[in-house]
């Protein structure tokens, strides 16, 4: 789907007000590459929370937190994460995050629903809030679910990028990041927390380069002040917020028109091979960029000619430049693309640099 029938579809880079639920019916179906969704936690919190020094803690104790029992809240999720799944795409995904009190009850209703999970990833916080009360373990980490819309499906999971990110050793489903603080932690008009549960955007920011691509529709029901748009928009993806909570619309509103996207250079990430577009070597004969009867030269000294239809042949051999290669070598195999070389401004440069060049067009 083109980015212009996208948008003629979609609310896209917007803040939609009102209810989750009857915000995506609303919206067309198989029209989303990732959902985003950071539900209400129901904490069920009894009492006020203090320190030891009688100070009370600011906790989770919205309106919108409050369920009347589990079997509320079941159904709640129940709707909303059916809502979700007509939206995605067929090869698309979702991601949702929460604390010990729903992500199991979210995770069963996952399955139920015929969604697949990959991955379930423990956010451990490198600066948790402590246990005043100390009648329990520091609560330190989160849990994220990630799954695909069902069994089977291609979805996006671009691996390179995130073992690049993590010093190029494979990233494990264990993420030490700091919860939002600082700089970063969102205020209102009194000098208050925005929202109490704002999500960093390094979280985000893993969680978009690993599963989508620049382009994807990302949708967030639960938008909040915005995290999930910020991020998406700095790394050039579009996004669908929903966001019943005023408040919430208006500190996101301003967040995110502070935000500058990316440049187009900053966006691209680290691929697998065979994630590259698939380029014959007679592609390069066809457009010119090598010629019939011209001379590539190995590494190692030994020559050979382009025929008219992409094959070589050198004084004993023909076929196609893997072949030729690994015949000319003694060798059971040979990666044609970096073994021949042809001549350019007087100096011998790879044939796969032309190959490149086609893969940066088609891309």
């Amino acid at each position: 789907m083109g980015h212009a029938a996208k948008g003629a579809d979609l609310p896209l880079n917007r803040i939609l007000a009102g209810d989750c639920i009857e915000a995506m019916n609303a919206l067309p179906a198989g029209s989303v590459d990732l959902i985003f969704a950071d539900p209400p936690y129901n904490l069920q919190l009894r009492a006020d929370l203090h320190r030891p020094d009688n100070s009370r803690v600011d906790a989770v104790d919205d309106a919108w937190d409050r369920f009347a029992n589990f079997s509320t809240y079941d159904e709640f999720t129940r709707a909303w994460l059916s809502a979700a799944r007509r939206l995605l795409k067929p090869n698309g995904a979702i991601w949702v995050i929460g604390s010990y009190h729903n992500i199991f009850r979210l995770g069963a209703e996952l399955q139920n629903q015929g969604y697949w999970i990959l991955n379930d990833v423990v956010w451990r916080k490198s600066n948790p809030m402590p246990n005043f009360r100390g009648k329990r373990l520091t609560n330190a980490h989160e849990t994220l679910i990630w799954a695909s819309r069902e069994e089977g499906a291609r979805y996006t999971f671009n691996y390179e990028a995130l073992k690049a990110l993590n010093d190029g050793v494979q990233m494990r489903s264990d993420w030490v990041l700091p919860i939002c603080t600082g700089h970063e932690r969102l205020k209102n008009a009194d000098g208050d927390k925005a929202h109490p549960t704002q999500k960093p955007e390094s979280l985000l920011h893993r969680v978009l380069v690993a599963t989508t691509n620049p382009g994807d529709v990302v949708l967030d029901p639960f938008f909040g002040t915005g995290t999930t748009g910020a991020v998406a928009k700095m790394l050039g993806r579009d996004f669908i917020g929903i966001e019943r909570e005023t408040a919430y619309r208006e500190v996101a509103e301003k967040r995110l028109s502070r935000v500058r996207r990316y440049d187009k250079s900053g966006l691209e990430v680290t691929r697998a091979k065979r994630a590259e577009p698939r380029v014959p070597f007679g592609t390069l004969v066809e457009r010119g960029m090598l010629r019939p009867g011209e001379v590539l030269v190995s590494q190692s000294g030994k020559t050979a000619k382009v025929r008219a239809d992409g094959t070589l042949v050198s004084a004993d051999h023909t076929g196609s430049i893997h072949q030729v290669g690994a015949a000319l070598e003694g060798a059971p195999s040979c990666n044609g693309w970096t073994y021949w070389t042809f001549r350019k401004d007087g100096e011998h440069v790879p044939i796969d640099v032309l190959r490149q060049q086609i893969r940066a067009e088609m891309r």
